[in-house]
């Protein structure tokens, strides 16, 4: 009797422990690495120049996804970040744009702006912000979720909005760099004061010993094949600086603004270390759930931003970032263990070839600028209205209209709009002025279309899309480039997944920005983020599914 009661206590002990760990397998920590500004075909122009460990290692062990498409406009930092982690697109979620204006009241919004939290880390107002304009949940929240909140999330960036937005509302922690100081901030909705850790890294004065030495080429500069020469007329300048050769004296610069780190490679490198901390300081990957880091590369896009795609400057950015992700991956597999986590890394954007570039080679590409377009057209308007400056801006390729005027005056909206258009479409460089409320009726193709009803969400976009023609961009100036518009060149990003949950390949088919957070999803075990509208990718969740 004793023997039966001992087996039978023994049988239920076994039951328990095996039922406690019946669970889904999940890893220990998801890295979601977002390059800002990263052209797909950046993986392989500069291939032959990558080392073992960075680049061509995540080609070489994980998965990647050929053809991922943004699926919606206006192609922005912003919204795509929100994108990666909602599965969502500016409709549901309401990221419209780096700011917007509200349609309603005429109010200009940035997008993690809340005057209702205060700096952390700074005395001023670098961290009144929080991820509250966001109207949907992240695949980062869904995990906290999921766990009942034993899973850790933190976000770090240069960029307060590519910190806040990518790790969602139920973050345990956003960090993001304050100009004024170079040390990393956050924001009382995460927090009272920064963590130990935190105030050690930025005591470190780590800006200053990056840029001591100013920037010069990784390797000598005549090996540079896969750029155009140095010197060009459509770079940008440092401030003090002659010219836009090399060698940068960035440490001279950053004395006359402390904005010139951020277009430097250096920035992705302190990036990473402090990311690198921020294991350490919270303990990613060593509870009992799994924990997500979200990290976002930004130097990329303010030196593409800067200098344009076909700089040396941009090929060496990518070339160091190339070795900070090698040493990355191989510190999280020192830390957690190889195959033990899973990384994603993907872009927010791409971004178009210099103007002065593509009409060297005699590629057809222009400036364009809104500013004329909204003026002509607000004399237009209140020529045949009678009311003046009925269009507020031109604001992320849309015509915002100025509601509330024409509720007072009684003046038909369709009537106005109808002008708007037929005028718009008739001017230089554009292919396509669209009422959105009416887009069914319009002439536009796929998939055109969709990207435009994707983007548009009626509080927060104008009701006027604009469509500019090929290689044409909104000239914010006459050096670097920028991003923005439908084309392939901003649109196609990479996306490639490596570690845990993935086995080695990759897949030419149609994937989208919208996809990732479900595959995310779906490799956890977990519900997709509740504004969703993307799928998983099948090849990754059936390839490498444990």
């Amino acid at each position: 009797m004793q023997r039966r009661i001992r087996l039978s206590a023994a049988c239920c002990f076994f039951m328990l422990f095996s039922f406690g760990q019946t669970g889904p397998a999940r890893p220990k920590l998801v890295v979601g690495i977002v390059v800002d500004q990263m052209r797909w075909d950046y993986l392989y122009r500069y291939y032959d120049r990558y080392g073992k460990d960075g680049f061509r290692r995540l080609l070489g062990e994980g998965f990647s996804c050929e053809n991922t498409l943004i699926n919606y406009l206006p192609s922005f930092t912003a919204v795509g970040h929100t994108c990666v982690f909602t599965g969502s697109v500016p409709a549901l979620d309401g990221i419209s744009g780096n700011e917007w204006i509200e349609q309603l009241s005429g109010k200009l919004v940035y997008c993690t702006d809340d005057s209702t939290v205060r700096t952390v880390g700074a005395n001023n107002a670098s961290g009144k912000m929080s991820p509250r304009n966001l109207l949907v949940s992240t695949v980062t929240d869904e995990l906290r979720l999921a766990s009942n909140f034993q899973s850790k999330v933190v976000g770090v960036s240069l960029k307060d909005r590519a910190a806040i937005l990518p790790a969602g509302h139920a973050a345990n922690a956003a960090f993001w760099m304050d100009d004024s100081t170079g040390n990393f901030v956050s924001s009382t909705y995460y927090m009272q004061e920064l963590p130990g850790w935190v105030d050690a890294f930025n005591r470190s004065r780590p800006i200053e010993k990056l840029i001591q030495n100013g920037w010069t080429t990784l390797y000598p500069i005549g090996t540079y094949k896969n750029s155009d020469s140095d010197d060009q007329p459509y770079e940008g300048r440092y401030p003090g600086e002659t010219s836009t050769t090399f060698p940068h004296h960035i440490d001279e610069a950053y004395k006359k603004s402390h904005g010139t780190f951020r277009p430097t490679p250096f920035g992705n490198t302190l990036t990473l270390d402090f990311a690198r901390q921020a294991v350490e300081g919270y303990q990613l990957g060593s509870g009992p759930a799994t924990d997500f880091l979200t990290v976002n590369c930004a130097s990329t896009d303010y030196v593409g931003h800067m200098f344009g795609p076909n700089s040396i400057e941009v090929e060496d950015t990518y070339l160091r970032l190339d070795q900070d992700l090698g040493k990355f991956f191989s510190y999280l597999d020192t830390r957690l263990g190889k195959g033990q986590y899973t990384v994603f890394l993907t872009a927010d954007h791409g971004a178009a070839h210099a103007i002065n570039f593509m009409q060297k080679h005699e590629i057809p590409a222009d400036f364009w600028n809104a500013r004329p377009l909204v003026d002509t057209l607000n004399k237009l308007l209140a020529a045949k209205f009678g009311v003046d400056k009925l269009i507020r801006s031109g604001l992320n390729y849309q015509l915002n209209f100025d509601l509330g005027k024409m509720e007072a005056q009684h003046l038909d909206f369709d009537a106005i709009k109808r002008l708007t258009v037929e005028y718009a479409k008739r001017q230089p460089g554009i292919s396509y002025a669209v009422d959105v409320d009416k887009i069914g009726e319009a002439p536009v193709p796929e998939p055109l279309k969709s990207m435009i009803i994707n983007g548009y969400n009626f509080r927060r976009s104008g009701a006027v899309q604009i469509v500019l023609a090929a290689g044409w961009f909104d000239a914010y100036g006459k050096t670097g480039t920028t991003h923005g518009t439908w084309n392939p060149y901003d649109t196609h990003i990479p996306l490639v997944f490596m570690g845990w949950g993935v086995k080695q390949g990759h897949t030419n088919a149609p994937v989208y920005m919208t996809d990732i957070a479900p595959t995310v999803a779906a490799l956890l075990h977990i519900q997709m983020p509740n504004g969703a509208v993307g799928r998983p990718i099948r090849e990754i969740t059936e390839s490498g599914g444990r």
